[in-house]
């Protein structure tokens, strides 16, 4: 699981885009959490510390303890929002957490087992089709990543989430069917078909052959 990170806040008591603009020349970010039984809050961050939490990689898959006015809050964040031009934070939504509360989550794949896989042995290379898998968590043990083993797989076999042992509290949000994470394909087999594909291509067409053919006929006549 991702640590927990704790981000100090001040609550706020305007609303409305003036009051955000000031609130940002300042160096704050406005914020807002919801979820639960209770109304929303509306807080402020400051923008630095912000930045830094965005800047470890996990924040969005992190719990993060929000202190507003030194009262902790549990929760994880949902959306920030980005200036489109300069990329500083605009805005935050945290989502409250209780106890047993359960959610979804987007949690990056790590291969493993690389060196034991005959198909990447011989030259093979791994074809991702899922860089994230979506699970739900139980709030408490959010999992950093998820491990998928590509030990054993040859060229042509593939792993489906039926495959992998996820953490005790998560399960794969996606439950019609047994989807594919990744498959192992041959690069040098691929570039041999590209390759007869382009050498049909550049072939006259059979009735180009017997048009030229034909003139030929008549000029001799």
């Amino acid at each position: 699981m991702s640590d927990a990170l704790n981000l100090p806040a001040e609550a706020r008591e305007r609303a409305g885009k003036g009051a955000s603009r000031a609130l940002r020349r300042e160096g704050r970010v406005p914020a807002v959490i919801y979820g639960g039984k209770e109304e929303p809050q509306m807080i402020h961050v400051e923008e630095k510390e912000l930045v830094r939490q965005l800047m470890l990689g996990h924040f969005m898959n992190s719990i993060v303890q929000v202190e507003v006015n030194g009262k902790p809050v549990r929760t994880i964040p949902k959306d920030v929002s980005l200036h489109p031009v300069s990329d500083r934070p605009t805005h935050v939504d945290f989502f409250r957490l209780s106890k047993d509360a359960k959610i979804d989550v987007s949690i990056p794949v790590v291969f493993v087992g690389e060196e034991d896989s005959p198909g990447l042995v011989k030259g093979g290379v791994l074809n991702v089709v899922r860089h994230e898998l979506e699970l739900v968590c139980a709030a408490d043990k959010i999992p950093s990543e998820i491990e998928v083993s590509v030990a054993g797989k040859d060229v042509g076999d593939a792993v489906h989430i039926s495959e992998i042992q996820l953490p005790e509290g998560s399960e794969s949000a996606i439950t019609d069917r047994d989807f594919t994470i990744v498959t192992l394909v041959a690069p040098s087999a691929l570039k041999q078909s590209e390759g007869d594909t382009a050498d049909e291509d550049d072939a006259p067409a059979a009735d180009e052959v017997e048009a030229t053919a034909q003139k030929g006929e008549d000029e001799g006549e």
